[in-house]
């Protein structure tokens, strides 16, 4: 099982200081927190894609390529990359060039994203956000699995004998995941094609999360991508510790009550009764982590969101040496133990070459193309 962070990338008033970073220090700090990521012994680093004041990811593919010159070993994902108004052909070209800048260490998770405005400034209908999301996607699939694409829908101009540049790395294309809060046709069209389904899961209550994983689990199995139990599940969830909870509670209380995604409404309590978020000592945060498993299954990616609403960059490294040190060693053993054989573990680039091995050795007259038609 896969464990690291994802980052919204907001930038946000200190409401215990009154101090704003700036852009630059916001992008900085970023780097900084993804390097703490693999010192720490996690797995993942993933950022979100926002155009939009107060977020500086806009380019996600470009601080994802700083950030791999900078590591060696962990997964270097986006938390949100907008099949809607992003180009098929651009996030193709992007995420190879990710892919060979970091030998393979880039998989995607594709969304719709929750910014409005952003449709029209791209020049598209928000009205037509699903046929693009599943337009998009379809196309997107094809420019990574065919030499030459020729391609004709209804919302983007036609392809004639296109050719991507840089082909994926080895012929493997990114390992994809389709996110979503709430939305069952992104859980379709995930189980559909047999990709990854990844539960966003911080603001809505587990029984929602639930439905949403059973149904990608249901649908998986009825495409013939194996059964409900090897469906590849990740999930998201949200974290502030102290070794006292009590000290945890105090310490983030003015950073919940000021943040702009969910301040000024359900109190912290309530709000942590009724969603994944845990604040409190990292005992805490194992206890409710693990209950995850009960309502879902077993999965195969869990990522948490620790630096938002204005937390300072010693607060969030703190945070990190927190799940380093003491959270995620304990998950990996408790979330091992009665883990049935058949659960898949999370792909990777490596993982994805074997199976192509494997696939080939089964049907020596399939071309590489058609060995990952399932991958």
């Amino acid at each position: 099982m896969q464990w690291g962070i994802f980052t919204v990338g907001d930038v946000t008033r200190d409401p215990t200081t009154g101090r704003t970073p700036s852009e630059a220090e916001r992008i900085q700090d970023t780097v900084t927190i993804a390097k703490k990521v693999e010192e720490v012994g996690l797995d993942v680093f993933a950022t979100g894609e926002h155009h939009n004041p107060p977020f500086v990811p806009s380019s996600p593919t470009t601080l994802l390529g700083h950030i791999a010159a900078l590591t060696e070993r962990i997964i270097l994902s986006t938390s949100t990359t907008l099949i809607t108004t992003n180009d098929p052909v651009k996030i193709a070209e992007d995420f190879s060039v990710l892919q060979h800048l970091s030998a393979g260490r880039t998989d995607v998770m594709l969304g719709r994203g929750n910014t409005g405005p952003v449709y029209p400034w791209f020049g598209q209908d928000i009205r037509q956000a699903l046929p693009l999301s599943v337009e998009h996607y379809g196309l997107l699939r094809r420019l990574w699995r065919e030499e030459v694409v020729d391609w004709e829908g209804k919302l983007r101009s036609p392809l004639q004998g296109f050719t991507l540049a840089p082909r994926p790395l080895d012929g493997v294309p990114p390992f994809v995941w389709h996110a979503s809060i709430r939305t069952p046709e992104v859980a379709e069209l995930a189980a559909y094609y047999g990709d990854g389904f990844f539960a966003n899961h911080i603001f809505w209550p587990s029984s929602h999360t639930q439905k949403m994983v059973e149904l990608y689990r249901r649908r998986f199995a009825h495409y013939g991508h194996g059964t409900p139990t090897e469906a590849i599940v990740g999930l998201g969830g949200q974290v502030f510790m102290r070794r006292n909870s009590q000290d945890a509670v105090d310490e983030f209380r003015p950073y919940f009550d000021s943040a702009p995604v969910y301040g000024h409404g359900p109190s912290l309590e309530e709000f942590t009764s009724l969603t994944p978020l845990t604040v409190g000592s990292p005992a805490q945060v194992i206890d409710k982590t693990l209950g995850f498993r009960d309502y879902v299954g077993d999965y195969q990616r869990q990522l948490f969101l620790i630096d938002h609403a204005g937390l300072p960059l010693k607060t969030v490294l703190e945070q990190l040496d927190l799940l380093g040190e003491e959270v995620v060693p304990v998950l990996r053993k408790e979330f091992a133990i009665g883990r049935p054989a058949e659960v898949p573990a999370a792909p990777t680039h490596q993982s994805l070459l074997r199976a192509r091995a494997a696939n080939e050795a089964a049907t020596p007259d399939a071309t590489p193309t058609e060995g990952l038609t399932k991958q």
